[in-house]
């Protein structure tokens, strides 16, 4: 039995195939990428659904280093 397999080409901006690409895993195609990403949920759900202003921006990128640096050193501690 012969399958054959349809294939689609796309056109995405830079901006998403980057993002896309850094997602994709070092053995995975960008079809296997979409198909586990859109797992997840709706895909459009995954991209761009937050509308944050400009005050929500400054306090999130503020705290979030310093939460990634306390959830560091929570997890090292924890391995030691």
């Amino acid at each position: 039995m012969v399958m054959f397999v349809a294939t689609k080409t796309i056109t995405i901006t830079e901006e998403a195939y980057k993002t896309l690409a850094r997602e994709k895993r070092k053995t995975e195609s960008f079809s296997k990428l979409v198909l586990r990403l859109s797992k997840r949920g709706k895909i459009m759900d995954c991209f761009g659904s937050w509308k944050m202003s400009e005050e929500e921006e400054k306090v999130f990128t503020e705290i979030l280093p310093k939460a990634w640096k306390k959830a560091d050193e929570t997890l090292r501690e924890a391995v030691e």
